[in-house]
Formats: structure tokens, sequence, C-alpha cells
């Protein structure tokens, strides 16, 4: 029952959903993660660590920067399948579609590029 509703909760906010669906293709740094978003730092930081939380995503660091990517085999099959079935649910959404093509411009940028210039 933990599980579901740390899952539930994950899944329970706009911007959490957007970055899920956002880590479908690659894996993103934070730093393209809050481009996309428009949002602080600390609270995208805050959605991150719930999306961990709930084992949704996981994350690694590469140096300086902190990637994350979809939960994957080891995740618990609950996590698994949220996932899949937020992407099929919402492939066709507006706003899942303008993120797309934003991501695709910030991803013309490096995690250097972007944290240097704050994606402008």
């Amino acid at each position: 029952m933990l599980d579901f509703m740390t899952i539930a909760k994950a899944l329970a906010d706009r911007n959490r959903v957007r970055v899920l669906l956002a880590l479908r293709e690659r894996d993103l740094c934070v730093c393209q993660i809050i481009e996309l978003l428009r949002l602080a730092p600390s609270t995208v930081s805050k959605h991150m660590w719930i999306l961990r939380q709930a084992r949704l995503v996981q994350g690694r660091k590469e140096g300086r920067w902190a990637y994350y990517s979809l939960a994957d085999e080891r995740a618990p099959a609950a996590a698994r399948e949220a996932v899949a079935w937020v992407g099929r649910s919402l492939s066709d959404c507006p706003e899942i579609l303008e993120d797309a093509v934003r991501l695709s411009a910030i991803l013309q940028l490096t995690p250097e590029e972007l944290c240097r210039t704050g994606g402008n």
C-alpha cells in the first residue's frame, strides 16, 4: 500500500508528470529539466526528490552534473507500470507535445551552455 500511495502522490502534480514524459526518450540533466519546467532550481529539486522516493526516476552524478532517467527494471513493478500508464494516457496531450518541441530546442545546448546562460 505504501508504494501505491507514494506513486499516487508523485503523479498528482502536473510538473512531475511533465518530467516523466520528458524522460521517455533520454536522460536529462537537472538544468535541462529546470529550463523545461521554467521553475526555480529548489522547486525542481523537490519535484525530483518526490519522483525518486516513488522510484519512478533514478538519478546519477557525472562530474558536477546531475542526470535523471526513468526507472529501470530494478524498480518495483508498480513504478514501471505507472510510468507506462502515464505515457499511454498523455502522449497526445497538447501540453506534452509543446514540451517536446521546447525540449528539442533545449537539447541544442549542452548542460554547460545551458547552466552558464540560464537557457537564454
